[in-house]
């Protein structure tokens, strides 16, 4: 399989060929899968019983909830406002119904270049909703941890690999937000916090173990389809099309912008658009409201757009070559850690921008390449947001001048 992390047009050559799996087989499997559930329940017994007690009351009711998912939306670009999350989803919309419609300026095919748009989306929905209450008594006053990860983690991959049966969606749905938050909170407060590491280190690495976890246990599902058979064998259409080529200064511009929405599996120009005047909107509002209150939301869109644009251009020729190329991955990690890290001085928007482009996609490329052919390739873009941010990070701090 070729390193996308949203072409969906690969169709996965494995099949299950009616073989029969051993009890072990299918014992060793589900194990795996639930020792990352077992033993976040075993460290996270000890907490207060009474620790979420607050959270749940806050958003017991529908309207809060709701407002609590809308603001998710946004969370893995570090925006965390229900403004931006409400543009993402309405212009998430808009496109696909243009993508319906046929229209030439509907923008980057949606759902990996599937189109399947509505199906992801309400499995991610679907699954976090289930992930903030299975995990919600983990928070305390005052606190934050990982509930978002669930939106752009197993479920979103998992309908686009195997389709968009409700059977397979449901299953997504609550593998995701069975396995993803555990693993994202046990990295968070048992590496990351002592290491003095981004929390998006553990949120990205948590994403990885749990989806893993997840793929291995559907080959043991007898309801799964085969991954990849789905799809229509026909030629797919390249969703980078549109008449214009990878070399030009306007598809640049367009993929970068498009970069901005590709975590939640988007990766649309109108959704990544909408997202961000819903973000500028908000900070022109409160500026506290974004970027977990540093104020420091500028910095981290600058951040952003330089390593979207870089990236993009850097690896045109990645793209072109093989219809996807990850550059988004420093867009939502590298980038705006480094910037939150050192206090949004111009040597932290640059450098975090410029390190995050050079290494996050091809590292993402390298690890997607050697995952197996049921294993969805975004396993290896989370890893790499994780892995790069690791290297990078804490090598900038050893520059002089770059800290506030």
């Amino acid at each position: 399989m070729a390193a996308h992390h949203c072409r969906g047009d690969v169709v996965v050559a494995a099949s299950r060929n009616g073989a029969s799996i051993s009890v072990s087989r299918i014992a060793s499997a589900a194990g795996c899968a639930a020792l990352v559930a077992a033993a976040a329940l075993t460290v996270l017994a000890g907490a207060d019983p009474t620790a979420g007690q607050a959270w749940y009351g806050a958003y017991a009711d529908v309207q809060g909830l709701a407002s609590w998912l809308i603001t998710s939306m946004s969370e893995p670009q570090f925006y965390a406002v229900s403004a931006a999350g409400l543009g993402l989803l309405l212009g998430g919309l808009f496109a696909h119904l243009a993508q319906r419609s046929s229209r030439r300026w509907a923008g980057f095919v949606q759902a990996c270049g599937t189109g399947i748009w509505p199906a992801v989306v309400s499995s991610a929905l679907l699954s976090l909703i289930l992930g903030v209450l299975a995990w919600g008594w983990t928070l305390r006053p005052g606190t934050w941890q990982p509930l978002f990860v669930p939106l752009v983690a197993t479920a979103p991959a998992m309908v686009v690999l195997y389709g968009p049966a409700l059977r397979v969606r449901l299953t997504a749905a609550v593998a995701g937000a069975l396995l993803a938050p555990p693993a994202s909170i046990l990295v968070v407060a048992y590496v990351c916090e002592p290491l003095g590491l981004p929390p998006v280190v553990g949120a990205t690495a948590g994403i990885a173990i749990g989806a893993l976890a997840a793929f291995r246990l559907c080959r043991f599902l007898p309801w799964m389809p085969t991954p990849g058979g789905w799809r229509d064998t026909r030629a797919a259409e390249d969703p980078v099309g549109t008449g214009v080529t990878t070399t030009s200064l306007p598809w640049v511009l367009r993929r970068a912008l498009a970069d901005f929405s590709e975590a939640q599996f988007f990766g649309n120009e109108w959704a990544s658009a909408a997202m961000i005047s819903g973000a500028v909107i908000a900070y022109l509002i409160d500026p506290s409201a974004l970027a977990y209150g540093s104020g420091l939301f500028p910095a981290v869109l600058i951040s952003q757009a330089v390593a979207a644009l870089t990236g993009v251009a850097i690896w045109r020729h990645r793209w072109q070559a093989l219809g996807f190329y990850p550059t988004f991955v420093p867009v939502v990690s590298v980038a705006p850690a480094t910037v939150l890290a050192f206090g949004g001085t111009a040597q932290s928007i640059v450098a975090g921008a410029l390190a995050g482009a050079l290494v996050g996609p091809p590292l993402a490329a390298a690890i997607s390449r050697r995952l197996p052919v049921d294993v969805h390739p975004f396993v290896g873009n989370v890893a790499s947001m994780s892995i790069s941010t690791v290297l990078i990070v804490p090598f900038l701090d050893l520059l002089p001048g770059i800290a506030s």
